[in-house]
């Protein structure tokens, strides 16, 4: 078996990674999205484990299976090991459960007196978010149910239909911050409002890219899904922001360079806050001075830090 080959499949899943004594690889882990990357997957043997949230599994296939992986990459893989169990998943992804919003979702452009609806607007003023934001991402909240006292956050494709949503605790001191649902994350965060002609900019979280609002892309993470991936390509995206989380500035460099790679040029803007706290202005105000970033820039960055 090339070791090579498998860790080509789990890079093109979950980015790059860090090489670690006994054939141990580590990466960023898509279920808790840790800043660090904790989820250590084993070349030879194929266990995985995440020592954050603990996520595992016996062997690659099933690693790929558990973080969604396409059917094409789970089959590849399943041949690279050589393995006589290698199956189609095709009649599983098709008779995959279609993504609702929960039932208990109200709209917060509708003013109420509930008293959650007016935690959830205060909640969401202290992030800078305004009404024209809680429109244009169809915001709402759940007042119970298993998202309960929960902001939620609605993602669509680009025909109109429910990719995805995030459901963010509005209250302080929560054990769970986000409690998303179980469906993969290899879609297109807000590709409704894409408009693929122009510069996109990526970031980590949702609320990052309400505060951006211009054609912004939030990751779920610090690295492209392979939908996202594809989509660039299909539509000959030329120029890339990158714009991840002040304390991702290693992240932002490997990102970069994964664009650089498909023949686009990226740009990383270098903040020194998460970009909900910068505010819409001073972001864009200093996304006007965000430079190209080429191979050797990220060489120098790497090795010098500048």
């Amino acid at each position: 078996m090339d070791n090579n080959l498998i860790l080509n499949i789990l890079e093109r899943v979950l980015g790059t990674s860090y090489k670690l004594p006994r054939n141990e690889m580590a990466f960023f882990c898509p279920k808790c999205n840790h800043r660090k990357r904790k989820l250590q997957v084993n070349l030879i043997s194929g266990r995985s484990h995440c020592w954050i949230c603990n996520l595992s599994a016996h062997n690659i296939p099933q690693l790929l299976r558990k973080i969604n992986a396409s059917v094409e990459l789970i089959n590849e893989a399943y041949q690279i090991l050589g393995t006589s169990k290698s199956r189609n998943y095709d009649n599983v992804e098709k008779t995959k459960q279609a993504i609702v919003l929960p039932k208990e979702f109200k709209p917060l452009w509708k003013k109420t007196n509930d008293t959650l609806y007016k935690h959830a607007i205060t909640y969401l003023q202290q992030r800078n978010i305004i009404i024209g934001d809680i429109l244009r991402y169809g915001m709402g909240y759940c007042a119970d149910g298993i998202y309960a006292n929960r902001i939620i956050i609605p993602s669509y494709d680009y025909v109109g239909s429910l990719n995805y949503f995030i459901a963010r605790d509005m209250f302080p001191n929560s054990k769970m911050k986000y409690k998303n649902p179980p469906f993969s994350k290899n879609i297109i965060m807000f590709e409704l409002l894409i408009a693929w002609n122009n510069p996109l900019i990526l970031t980590e979280g949702v609320f990052d890219a309400i505060a951006i609002r211009k054609n912004a892309i939030p990751l779920l993470g610090k690295f492209m899904s392979n939908t996202l991936k594809k989509r660039i390509i299909k539509e000959k995206v030329s120029q890339i922001y990158i714009a991840l989380d002040s304390d991702a500035a290693s992240n932002a460099v490997d990102l970069a360079q994964d664009i650089n790679n498909l023949g686009i040029e990226a740009k990383i803007i270098d903040l020194d806050k998460d970009p909900s706290e910068q505010g819409f202005k001073k972001f864009w105000t200093i996304s006007n001075q965000a430079l190209p970033t080429t191979f050797s820039d990220i060489i120098n960055r790497r090795l010098y830090g500048r």
